[in-house]
């Protein structure tokens, strides 16, 4: 199969969608390997590295998206890009299409097939490909968060670990899933007074356990987060509902109770965000003001630090991979249930259910679209 990547043009983006060692893995198998001129600088990586492990380099995105039989990303495509897929054409990166309406319709009319990393699952109902990015970005909000409470960038002034003779400072964590799990072992290392709010009784039993009492752990009841929200100096937003649009927990009512200067970090931001007063942000411009309240709604979190993230993001996309490239889509797929939930637009239909339900497509389940 001729697999190709491309510079990722989102703003502040950094990663790439395959490494030099995943370019070797694939030409080792016997595939061609396009990486456009460039599409590795923001990890370290020099095009001579990628020639190096077998790909052949190209001047330009257009010549990828028109040749590959195989697109490998980091982020979603944009319009530009979505211009360029065609049917037969496999798509393999994050899409997050829940909130995005006209990313799907664009996907749908091209009749590519889309396989998205966020709905590819793993035993248990955990989320594999997603984790890596969760536990960096659960990581990054900790740190942006307490960047942002600095007064001179119109923060409250608080130091998350305080200092002796002077309290630390409050961070709730709405979600103790994957990313709030790590948010919490941040803000708990930073000697900073931690929440953890979730409904799972599970949940909060095993970060009880775990944090032992650094961190407190509480039922998410509308009662209690209002009355957390009202002392907070950071709250991390880390709700995750697969492959469907993140509930909007934090009502601008609510808002107007927080402290001025008080921060709220999205990271459910891919998925539409969990604060009714977000919208997405970039790198270049993260941060806004709604009554008082600083609000960092960066979608692409783990693009700032790039070589990290991509290297973490490739252990666990490339062997779905290079399934895919030795097999096809349609015998990988049959082969692995997990992967066949990645599945989300083939040939002009919807083939997640959360999307189609969101954005108001017919529903085409994955096995109707195998046999």
């Amino acid at each position: 199969m001729r697999i190709g990547t491309v510079t990722e043009i989102k703003n502040h983006e950094y990663r790439v969608g395959l490494t030099p060692e995943s370019v070797g893995e694939l030409t080792a198998h016997g595939h061609d390997v396009w990486v456009q001129s460039g599409a590795g600088l923001g990890i370290g990586a020099s095009d001579a590295a990628y020639q190096a492990a077998g790909a052949v380099i190209q001047p330009d995105a257009a010549t990828i998206f028109a040749g590959a039989e195989m697109i490998v990303k980091v982020k979603e495509p944009l319009a530009v890009e979505r211009a360029q897929l065609r049917a037969g054409q496999v798509l393999y990166t994050y899409l997050h299409l829940a909130p995005d309406a006209a990313q799907t319709a664009d996907l749908v009319a091209s009749g590519v097939t889309a396989i998205a990393y966020e709905t590819v699952t793993g035993p248990g109902n955990s989320l594999p490909l997603l984790k890596p990015m969760s536990q960096v970005a659960g990581r990054m909000a900790i740190q942006a968060g307490a960047s942002a409470l600095e007064k001179a960038h119109g923060g409250r002034g608080v130091l998350l670990g305080g200092v002796p003779g002077v309290a630390p400072g409050r961070v709730v964590v709405i979600g103790g899933g994957v990313v709030g799990f790590n948010a919490a072992q941040m803000a708990v290392g930073l000697g900073a007074d931690v929440t953890i709010l979730d409904r799972d009784p599970a949940v909060l039993e095993r970060l009880d356990a775990h944090f032992q009492g650094r961190a407190r752990t509480i039922y998410a009841g509308t009662a209690a987060l209002a009355e957390l929200l009202a002392s907070a100096d950071l709250v991390i937003g880390a709700v995750l509902v697969p492959g469907a649009a993140a509930p909007k927990l934090v009502s601008r009512a609510m808002l107007a109770t927080m402290q001025p200067g008080a921060v709220l970090v999205d990271v459910a931001i891919d998925q539409g965000g969990c604060f009714e007063t977000s919208h997405a942000t970039t790198h270049a411009d993260p941060t806004y003001v709604v009554d008082g309240v600083v609000h960092y709604c960066v979608a692409n979190m783990p693009g700032g630090v790039a070589r990290t993230s991509t290297y973490a993001l490739n252990t666990v996309t490339l062997p779905h991979a290079l399934r895919i490239a030795n097999l096809g889509w349609q015998a990988a797929l049959r082969a692995d249930p997990h992967l066949a939930a990645g599945l989300n637009v083939h040939a002009g239909h919807v083939t997640y259910e959360a999307v189609a339900r969101e954005l108001g497509y017919a529903y085409t389940p994955v096995a109707e679209v195998l046999n």
